[in-house]
């Protein structure tokens, strides 16, 4: 898809550069393209999508926040006129009610367009655990694509989507977004509303955003966030905002494990992201995160898993190898006549005590970053040996939500093999708008980035200065190219430069310096048509950048305003003339 942020969807529908009908058949399109992913159980289909896009005829664009944006939605999450599967073929049923969040969304004139895949009953975080085949990453389909939001995560991987929904017990928001350099936001507890949703653990789900964008991630919880009576884990919380962090919380270095083939390239980008985090000027401590560890634990080889068996034992039970085998193996340990009741409140005694320590340690203002993932598997790996694999996994992501954490995951360096690289923000529920500051101070901080230089309609000021703000770019400065060009006013409606470099002569022309993120730029050049195109400008001072530069076949037939120095100039001239 051209436009893979809901900002640059929205500028495009706002400029008449396309359509939702548009939308929704290229969608459908990709989609067959891509089919080999896994990434569907119900795959977007014309008729599904129809009576959505009905309803957008009733809503104003200018009031409907998500006016248009089709989303993926998790398997295990009820949208009306799609079957729920939960990732089990024979526990399906067709839902009369869509889940809370997903009628918000729609009021606010998105749309869902079909069900991902998803490790079945939402129990793993690696992606291959469905009998509807093994999603494969959406970068490197031999590695695997995280879970057990899988199919979400991927459809936004490969632009399908500008967002998708998919929850998170132990990590399910979070690891799949780190294995495809994406934001993975997943709010409080019960600040997003699970009604609807097929529980895993119920008192501790959530329902995440997969994003290219924490900007994206806000407009998403912005329409979500609310409190739903309907929903006894429901609570009401704040509007996310944003907030720089008083300090922040990194693990010793002994504390934490690196796995798999990549184990080093991944020790290594967790070094630069702690680099990074130190140089953007809050202070850092570093701590012992054993009692995570401890916490994380209590997850799954404790009594605590018995809540996995209250959501789904009684049908794994009538059922029996019906359920993919090495998820009815997890369920079934909740059986082990070891957890008892005694058992089950000394796990919760013990958590409460490790809750205590971990929030006294964040206080109200302080922001915890860990690497998302130690490493990752190919899925032949994963295959070989499923338990392990897993677990290693969910390492530095299954204590979260046992200790009432909010977290959002973000893309850090991309390091060999070009594997992506996440770290993750963790703080007290109390404390959400300081992992959206931490969050944004990082992906300044760390995002690459390279300037452009524009010369005419995407200047400030001028009809296209829209398409550089919804691509994130940042005006850093007026300056002139090196006395090499010739501008000319090519002809066309609207009128637009063209600048051109010359083997002799040529003069000063006026420019603008952008910075653009280096993932913006592929959907930025889409969006430029002949004679122009990117090539390298060389400016006054000596750089060398990317910029706009026009065909010199385009001469022919163009007004020569190479005198007026820019196209500021040009305009203002001509409107001297006119009067």
């Amino acid at each position: 898809m051209e436009w893979h942020t809901i900002k640059q969807l929205r500028s495009a529908y706002r400029l008449k550069q396309t359509t939702p009908e548009e939308v929704m058949e290229e969608l459908i399109k990709c989609s067959v393209e891509d089919e080999d992913y896994n990434i569907w159980i119900s795959p977007p289909e014309k008729r599904k999508l129809a009576p959505f896009l009905d309803h957008l005829r009733t809503l104003d664009p200018h009031e409907a926040p998500l006016w248009g944006i089709p989303f993926a939605v998790k398997d295990n999450i009820d949208v009306a006129g799609f079957e729920t599967t939960a990732g089990c073929g024979e526990y399906a049923y067709e839902p009369k009610r869509s889940a809370t969040v997903i009628d918000r969304l729609i009021a606010a004139g998105a749309i869902p367009v079909g069900k991902t895949n998803l490790d079945q009953f939402a129990t793993g975080l690696v992606g291959t655990r469905s009998p509807y085949g093994e999603t494969h990453n959406g970068l490197r389909p031999e590695y695997i694509s995280g879970g057990s939001s899988s199919g979400s995560a991927v459809a936004v991987a490969r632009r399908l989507v500008p967002f998708s929904l998919g929850t998170d017990t132990a990590g399910s928001g979070r690891i799949p977004a780190s294995l495809h350099g994406l934001v993975g936001f997943k709010s409080s507890l019960g600040a997003w509303s699970t009604k609807g949703v097929v529980p895993a653990c119920a008192s501790i789900d959530c329902v995440t955003a997969f994003t290219h964008t924490i900007e994206d991630a806000r407009l998403v919880d912005d329409v979500i966030r609310g409190y739903d009576e309907e929903d006894p884990f429901s609570l009401t919380t704040p509007r996310l905002s944003s907030a720089k962090p008083v300090r922040y919380l990194v693990p010793k270095k002994d504390s934490l494990c690196f796995y798999g083939v990549h184990a080093k390239a991944y020790e290594q980008a967790w070094d630069e992201s702690v680099r990074v985090l130190e140089e953007m000027g809050t202070p850092v401590d570093y701590i012992d995160t054993s009692l995570l560890s401890e916490a994380a634990s209590l997850l799954y080889d404790g009594p605590l898993v018995a809540e996995r068996w209250a959501a789904v034992g009684d049908f794994i039970a009538s059922h029996p190898n019906v359920a993919f085998p090495v998820t009815e193996k997890v369920i079934r340990s909740a059986k082990n006549p070891a957890y008892d009741a005694t058992a089950l409140f000394q796990a919760q005694h013990r958590l409460k005590k490790i809750k205590r320590q971990v929030w006294e340690w964040l206080g109200e203002d302080g922001v915890l970053m860990m690497p998302t993932n130690g490493g990752t598997y190919t899925r032949d790996q994963v295959r070989d040996n499923p338990i392990l694999t897993n677990s290693n996994m969910g390492l530095y992501t299954n204590h979260c939500n046992l200790l009432d954490l909010c977290a959002i995951a973000m893309p850090g360096k991309t390091q060999e093999d070009e594997l992506p690289f996440g770290v993750t923000f963790f703080a007290t529920h109390k404390s959400e708008r300081f992992i959206v500051g931490a969050a944004e101070a990082f992906e300044q901080a760390n995002e690459p980035s390279a300037l452009l230089a524009v010369c005419g309609l995407h200047m400030r000021g001028f009809p296209l200065e829209g398409q550089m703000r919804t691509r994130r770019a940042v005006f850093k400065e007026k300056i002139a190219t090196a006395p090499i060009y010739k501008l000319l006013k090519l002809p066309g409606e609207p009128a637009k430069p063209g600048l051109v470099k010359q083997n002799e002569g040529g003069q000063l022309i006026e420019v603008e310096l952008w910075d653009m993120p280096l993932s913006e730029y592929g959907s930025f050049l889409g969006l430029i048509k002949a004679p122009l195109g990117l090539g390298k400008v060389v400016l006054a001072d000596g750089r060398e950048v990317n910029g706009f530069i026009c065909e010199g076949s385009a001469v022919e037939g163009a007004e020569d305003i190479t005198d007026s120095g820019g196209w500021r100039n040009a305009l203002l001239k001509d409107e001297i003339q006119r009067k």
